[in-house]
């Protein structure tokens, strides 16, 4: 089970996080914090706050935290006296790692990163089904793909389908990778590109 972050440019070079990483990294706060700079790119405490309603003390904590294990850093050049600027380091992030899922509590970080993730998706994926479907279909939206399908695999061919997924994504993000920095314009945005591919888990089972 291997989850993979990869909105940061340089989509090839690929961190396995270690079990101090992800224990920095489990509390859903960080996980919010680290996810926005991911999309969004550099902000600061204060512009963090605004987006969370966090304080902006609250932000600053959390996010001097993250950068103690190398996941986020400050860019000392665009910062002022009274305010600074923190980003992702170029490069995705994998976990979990071995030594991580050898100890209940590197599982139970594991759990926690995980599911905090996969619930900010979830949240993005229905705010945006909710506007598309209250107002009249724009071109984003006829453009935009949900689908899904069932097929029996061994774990053998269901290795070989998630590599061949995610060989898929790594061209996409090599050919469209978001600059630093780069802000949406009316006529680009940023978008977010999914893959699961995983066993059911039968009622009876």
């Amino acid at each position: 089970m291997t989850n993979k972050q990869d909105e940061a440019p340089g989509r090839r070079d690929i961190r396995t996080l270690d079990s101090g990483a992800l224990r920095a990294l489990a509390h859903p706060v960080r996980v919010r914090l680290y996810d926005i700079l991911s999309q969004q790119g550099p902000q600061t405490a204060s512009s963090l706050a605004a987006m969370t309603g966090e304080s902006s003390g609250s932000t600053s904590y959390h996010l001097r935290a993250l950068a103690k294990h190398d996941l986020i850093r400050e860019i000392p050049e665009r910062g002022t006296a009274r305010e600074r600027w923190w980003e992702r380091p170029t490069g995705g992030v994998s976990f979990p790692g071995p030594d991580t899922m050898r100890t209940p509590a590197g599982r139970a970080a594991t759990q926690v990163v995980m599911g905090e993730f996969l619930d900010r998706r979830h949240d993005q994926l229905m705010r945006f089904v909710g506007t598309t479907l209250r107002d009249e279909l724009d071109p984003w939206a006829e453009k935009a793909l949900i689908t899904s399908a069932t097929v029996s695999l061994t774990v053998e061919q269901l290795g070989e389908v998630n590599a061949r997924i995610q060989r898929v994504i790594d061209d996409v993000v090599d050919e469209y990778r978001i600059a630093p920095g780069a802000e949406p314009t009316p006529s680009r945005r940023i978008v977010s590109l999914r893959a699961e591919a995983f066993p059911i888990t039968t009622e009876s089972d």
